[in-house]
């Protein structure tokens, strides 16, 4: 297991809970660097160099969709602490990385905390299409990629067949430079951040159990690209010592 890297609070609009979706306007930015900015990226850049088939994803038909996230993110990213001066990007924790020299979502991986999913409409549904996901919790990446989104959520209990169509219509409404957001809460018996879980295995030590020490939370948003008009599932992850976590409403 990599060295444990904790937060040592939750963003305030974090600890109000929502019934499935749970999803409501996000006022505040997309992007975010926060305290464990550092030891974060560390565990990302381990996994993108050593196992890059686990974490990467991308059709080729979805290669126009990545390259527009990336250009947003690099238009945001001044204002998060990072130089951005062409292709090469200078992150908060001072290393430099050049955007041009990798693929997208490569790219974004190794500048961002956030994880990233593309997902575009293909017929009646979103799609599967992309992702860096360097922190899954407790599901794999290669069981999800190219399916709709009714499937992605297998096997979570609370998906049901109303759910489902619900969901498809929110991603439906999605509009540019108005996303939305969701969190989730989960509690693990280790800080682990990179926690991928086949659908068919059994819970494992480490995996989402209810008496874990370490309550994990996801801040996930939501937002459409204006020209491919894919949407984009952001995953900003928190990992909290038990003792740290606030009363939750």
């Amino acid at each position: 297991m990599a060295e444990m890297t904790l937060h040592s609070e939750l963003p305030a609009d974090m600890t109000d809970t929502r019934g499935l979706p749970g999803v409501q306007p996000e006022h505040g930015p997309w992007l975010r660097v926060d305290e464990t900015y550092a030891a974060q990226m560390a565990r990302r850049i381990a996994l993108l160099d050593d196992v890059p088939e686990q974490v990467l994803y991308l059709e080729t038909a979805s290669q126009n969709a990545a390259q527009e996230l990336l250009h947003e993110a690099l238009n945001i990213m001044p204002t998060l602490g990072f130089t951005v001066e062409g292709a090469q990007v200078t992150c908060p924790d001072g290393r430099k990385v050049d955007v041009s020299s990798t693929t997208p979502l490569e790219a974004l991986g190794r500048c961002l905390q956030n994880d990233f999913v593309i997902l575009e409409k293909r017929g009646d549904e979103h799609v599967f299409t992309g992702a860096v996901l360097c922190f899954p919790a407790s599901w794999s990446l290669a069981e999800k990629v190219g399916r709709p989104l009714r499937e992605v959520h297998i096997p979570v209990d609370e998906y049901t067949e109303n759910v489902a169509r619900r969901v498809q219509r929110l991603f439906d409404g999605i509009q540019v430079g108005r996303p939305l957001w969701r969190f989730n809460q989960l509690w693990y018996q280790d800080a682990e951040l990179h926690q991928p879980r086949s659908a068919a295995a059994p819970l494992r030590v480490g995996s989402n159990l209810p008496d874990g020490p370490f309550y994990r939370s996801e801040r996930q948003t939501l937002l459409r690209l204006p020209l491919s008009r894919a949407v984009i599932f952001v995953i900003h992850t928190y990992v909290l010592a038990r003792a740290d976590v606030p009363e939750l409403r």
